[in-house]
């Protein structure tokens, strides 16, 4: 039995990588659990096999066998040696940036994955050349791939190594194909409607001005359904995309996309003597666990970040198709 799964299982040490050699160790066995190449109840080589064959040391192979023992991928039995006790699954989660609601996103994945499942996160932040380094390191890897993409003609080619049935799209609708599996929430239409529910509010308001700024990423449809429904509902409007413009006027309700901003307005607020929901009205973009308490409460529009993550979730643990748009709310409080 251990000639023979020393022959399923073919580790090779880079030593030239910049990932710890009991890292790598730890990765090939995990890779090898996923891809069904070692299974549960089979021998994995023993430590001094590893060892000659990888010129690495009795403490690197004990690291890392050490490491997948407390994760429960592996056990021991003396005399006999180490051997699969788990099915473990990997997943690769490709998220844009690390905010708040992207926590309650991350939250939501991973408290809704089986125990046997690990997760590895990336950040791409929007930089076609680290994405392409993650997706392509990442290749072949991981059981399957959760992917935040965003607007770049390379994403396409680049994410066409990763097979369909193990990929899923989330969030933004921008370069997905027909056949890909996804769960987006939809920046124009939706918005467009989560802002009817508080005309009247606006109406205490001179103006409305949406504050986009130039540093942002997130999708100018927004704006062009933001402008729509001004001239829908007949407001006055303004779009601010220097943030240095940003200088609050009493009567005037804000909407921004930018959590800095909304720090930017508190201040002002504070500075300037004037009540939020009262003198000057604002409405954030995204939810986040302090809205709720900050000031007196920010009204925000968001999709549901939680329901996205609990979706793929479901996407990790079912070998299913997945074709979802999250619903886009507005909650108000006392900022508008």
């Amino acid at each position: 039995m251990q000639n023979e799964n020393q022959e399923k299982f073919v580790f090779v040490i880079n030593h030239e990588s910049d990932i710890p050699k009991y890292q790598q160790l730890v990765n090939g066995i995990t890779n090898a659990i996923a891809e069904n190449i070692l299974q549960k109840g089979e021998l994995l080589p023993s430590v001094n096999s590893i060892c000659k064959t990888n010129q690495l040391s009795r403490d690197t192979v004990f690291k890392a066998y050490s490491i997948l023992k407390d994760q429960n991928v592996i056990d021991s039995v003396p005399n006999k040696g180490y051997y699969v006790s788990g099915e473990t699954r990997k997943v690769l989660l490709v998220l844009d940036t690390f905010k708040a609601y992207k926590e309650v996103l991350y939250h939501s994945f991973v408290n809704n994955l089986a125990d046997n499942v690990i997760t590895d996160v990336q950040f791409h932040h929007y930089n076609i050349d680290v994405f392409k380094t993650i997706i392509n390191n990442s290749v072949g890897k991981y059981y399957k791939y959760v992917v935040m993409n965003f607007d770049h003609k390379e994403i396409i080619p680049t994410l066409s190594a990763i097979s369909n049935d193990k990929l899923l799209l989330i969030d933004w609708n921008t370069h997905s194909k027909k056949e890909n599996n996804y769960i987006f929430q939809d920046f124009g239409k939706a918005f467009y409607e989560s802002l009817i529910p508080a005309v009247d509010l606006f109406r205490k308001y001179k103006n409305i001005q949406f504050v986009y700024p130039n540093y942002t990423n997130h999708p100018q449809e927004t704006a062009e359904y933001f402008k729509k429904f001004c001239a829908d509902y007949d407001f006055e409007y303004k779009i601010i995309t220097d943030p240095k413009e940003f200088n609050i006027e009493k009567g005037i309700a804000y909407i921004s996309v930018s959590d800095r901003v909304l720090g930017h307005f508190l201040e002002q607020c504070k500075d300037k003597d004037l009540e939020p929901g009262t003198d000057v009205g604002f409405l954030s973009y995204n939810e986040t666990p302090m809205k709720k308490f900050i000031y007196k409460g920010i009204s925000v529009v968001s999709t549901d970040f939680k329901e996205l993550g609990t979706r793929a979730a479901a996407f990790i643990t079912h070998d299913e198709v997945v074709q979802h748009y999250v619903p886009t709310n507005l909650i108000l409080r006392e900022s508008l």
